[in-house]
This record gives structure tokens, C-alpha cells and sequence, in this order.
């Protein structure tokens, strides 16, 4: 009889711990929901391809089977990318083509790549979440498509310059082949002066 009621108790255990990862799980996949979903309307803009995009990336990686969230989210992230990246080449074929003869951007940022990365994303993540959440959406809206997409998949997805340069060349069509790291990391600059720019519009308006 106490085994049975051990047996039982163990049982009803394992069923409840079951069912708060799964609790966890669903959140996690909420969660890593949301960021896809702001990620891919930076990206194509809001509404319904945005859904799309999220719903495939976190079908295509298994989040909900994956263990690591860290590696859910990453995995999850770049799919997305690689995919909105392609729709946008589909909707208007030629859109990422590589620049010729780029010239060097101005020097209003004067921090390194990878300081200036981490300085974007943090300022970016600050007026996106905030009362600046419209300007900041009008303000990537207003930008060519490769300046607003290079500089989401590098602020935004944490890509490195040679990382976007090789996601531009596969997934951007035939004529986005010519994109090399260098080329990204001065496009990416030119956002970044635009961004030093919001910010200092948004500090004149408080």
C-alpha cells in the first residue's frame, strides 16, 4: 500500500513538473515570439507578412523542442532574417543590390565597429520600448531598404559585418551578390549617423 501511494506521488509529481516546463516552454516561445515579430517589422513592416515570417522561423528552428532558449532565440532569429532578407528581393527585385564605387561615410561616429554595434543596439532598444517607439518606426521606415535592413541585421540581429555581407549575397538576389564586409560596415555607419541624429532630436523634444 505505501508503494502504491509512493508510485502515485511520484507519478502526480512528474505530471505537475510536466507541466510547469511546459508552462515555461510556452512562455519562452511567447517570448521569442514577440522579439521575431518586432525584429521582422523592422524589416518588412508590420502586419501580416511580418506574422508569416515569425510563424515560419519558429517552425522551421523547432523552438518549442529546442532546450537552450539562448539557442531557440539565436537559431529562430537568423531564419527569420535569411527570410525576410529573400522577400524583400523578391517583392522588389535589384532593392539590395551591393553598391558601386561606396565612398566613406563621414566621421560622426567615432567608437570602433563593434563598440558602435553594441552602442546602437542599446539606444535603439531604448527609444523603440519608450514614448520615442513612433518616431523611431517612422524613422527606419524612412530609410533605403538596404541602409534600414544592413542596419537591423547588425543592431538589431547581432550580426557581425561579414555575417550580413554573406546573408545579403545568399539570400538577396543575384544582384546583391557584390556585397562584401566592408561595404556593410560603412553602410551601417550611415545609420549610425542617423540614429546619432534621432537621438539628438529626441533630447531637443524633452
Amino acid at each position: 500500500m505505501a508503494r502504491e501511494s509512493i508510485t502515485a506521488t511520484d507519478s502526480l509529481n512528474s505530471h505537475e513538473l510536466n507541466l510547469a516546463e511546459a508552462e515555461t516552454m510556452d512562455g519562452i516561445v511567447d517570448q521569442i515570439a514577440s522579439g521575431l515579430y518586432n525584429l521582422a517589422s523592422m524589416l518588412v513592416g508590420e502586419g501580416e507578412q511580418s506574422i508569416r515570417l515569425v510563424e515560419t522561423a519558429i517552425a522551421n528552428t523547432e523552438v518549442s523542442a529546442c532546450q537552450d532558449p539562448a539557442q531557440a532565440r539565436a537559431s529562430s532569429r537568423r531564419a527569420l532574417c535569411e527570410a525576410a532578407v529573400e522577400m524583400l528581393g523578391v517583392r522588389n527585385p535589384g532593392i539590395l543590390a551591393a553598391p558601386e564605387g561606396l565612398k566613406p561615410s563621414g566621421n560622426c561616429i567615432d567608437e570602433d565597429d563593434v563598440e558602435a554595434v553594441k552602442i546602437a543596439s542599446e539606444d535603439l532598444e531604448r527609444l523603440s520600448s519608450g514614448p520615442e517607439r513612433e518616431r523611431v518606426r517612422n524613422w527606419l521606415a524612412s530609410l533605403p531598404t538596404a541602409l534600414r535592413t544592413i542596419f537591423v541585421l547588425r543592431a538589431v540581429a547581432d550580426l557581425s559585418a561579414a555575417e550580413t555581407a554573406a546573408m545579403l549575397e545568399a539570400h538577396g538576389g543575384s544582384k546583391a551578390a557584390g556585397w562584401t564586409a566592408e561595404a556593410v560596415r560603412s553602410v551601417f555607419r550611415e545609420g549610425l549617423c542617423s540614429l546619432a541624429s534621432q537621438l539628438l532630436q529626441a533630447s531637443a523634444a524633452r
